[in-house]
């Protein structure tokens, strides 16, 4: 494949290419590029909002290309500002390790075997001594710093902001460095941190990377970036049925955008749905179960996508109970507290669980409940079920 057709396969949805022709440039060296995408390991699942730029990195895999995904595990540590009005909390290293764990096997349903390098950056960071600490922040100046504007925004209003925060971009520079990275992946917020990349680069006599940046998936909320801290995400190994049922409960708004960065459909496609949906020719029932099936094919096939829409209708259609729910052992004590058996059957939070109690949003067998604590006698073999879409047979 030649470079202009590698490129205009590469631009399809994307943000931001710094310098302009920056990408072009490098792909008409004719080699396999280092693109590089950097991830901290803040949380414990991969979602659709990840995968966005997760399947960018896999197209370059595909040309033939070199992914070098860095699990943040030492950055993760101090905390990436971007879009932070207060320092953020410090998560401990086992914290992190855990959840590094956990996402990946998760990229792995997403990325290619070949052409993938998988790095930790506490290989080099962790290494780093006081000298080469003091001469990595000797890349950039404070007047650099404070150019960003989540900085330069706390700044003028007088919010704390730690030295260690001006250290999380130069450490991010450093991983492109370390890794000798041709290109930076990573979300339209992150712009910076990558331009800070080329910067830390040039001071170590690399030529600097091409930055390119992909749009931030709304959430199912339709308001905020996806997120996992603020609820409105669908993970990536999310159950079929899940996350069908979650994408139908978008806002009609936000197809378009889903469309395109969430179930990743050829834009001729979208523009004729866009379309459709402004002058009304197709209704929005009809193009989000268009959307909800793309997004369950995307990772699960076809065949999924079709078995989750009729779990889908017989939940919602006919207000029965799933065929192929799963089934949850009942733990040893009488009576039974229900927040915890909730925390443990669908993996929430203690207090999540008793929100969704109070709130009423926790049946039996479809008989609403709201008492925390019930006979075990009593669940033995009932369908519990939480919210709209989460079910599990209880079973001695």
């Amino acid at each position: 494949m030649s470079s202009d057709e590698q490129l205009n396969r590469l631009l399809r949805y994307v943000d931001q290419v710094v310098p302009e022709d920056g990408l072009a440039r490098k792909l008409e060296e004719g080699r396999s590029l280092r693109v590089k995408l950097g991830l901290d390991p803040t949380a414990p699942t991969v979602t659709l909002g990840w995968a966005v730029v997760l399947r960018k990195l896999r197209q370059f895999q595909e040309l033939g290309h070199t992914a070098v995904l860095i699990v943040g595990d030492f950055t993760a540590q101090v905390g990436d500002p971007a879009e932070r009005s207060s320092t953020r909390k410090r998560l401990s290293a086992d914290e992190v390790n855990g959840y590094a764990d956990n996402v990946l096997g998760q990229f792995k349903t997403i990325l290619l075997e070949e052409n993938l390098e998988i790095r930790r950056n506490s290989e080099w960071l962790g290494q780093l001594e006081m000298g080469g600490l003091l001469e990595l922040t000797s890349s950039a100046t404070v007047a650099q710093m404070l150019e960003r504007s989540d900085f330069a925004r706390r700044y003028e209003q007088g919010s704390p902001i730690s030295v260690m925060e001006f250290l999380y971009p130069l450490l991010q520079g450093y991983d492109s460095v370390a890794v000798e990275a041709d290109v930076e992946l990573g979300g339209s917020d992150q712009l910076w941190n990558l331009m800070m990349g080329r910067v830390v680069q040039e001071k170590y006599g690399q030529k600097p990377q091409v930055a390119v940046t992909m749009p931030l998936l709304v959430g199912t909320d339709g308001v905020k970036k996806m997120s996992q801290s603020l609820g409105n995400y669908i993970g990536v190994e999310d159950e079929p049925s899940e996350m069908f049922g979650k994408t139908m409960s978008l806002p009609d708004e936000t197809m378009p955008e889903w469309f395109r960065l969430a179930a990743d459909m050829e834009p001729g496609e979208v523009d004729l749905l866009a379309a459709d949906l402004e002058s009304g020719k197709l209704h929005p029932g009809v193009a989000k179960r268009k959307l909800a099936s793309a997004v369950v094919a995307l990772y699960w096939g076809e065949e999924a996508a079709s078995s989750a829409e009729m779990a889908f209708d017989q939940v919602f259609k006919e207000g029965g109970i799933p065929d192929d729910i799963g089934e949850h052992r009942l733990p040893d004590q009488d009576p039974v507290q229900l927040p915890g058996l909730i925390r443990d059957a669908f993996g929430t939070s203690g207090s999540e669980a008793r929100r969704l109690l109070t709130q009423g949003a926790v049946s039996l067998d479809g008989v609403s409940v709201l008492d925390s604590e019930v006979s075990r006698s009593d669940l033995d073999g009932r369908v519990l079920r939480v919210g709209k879409r989460r079910f599990v047979r209880l079973i001695d």
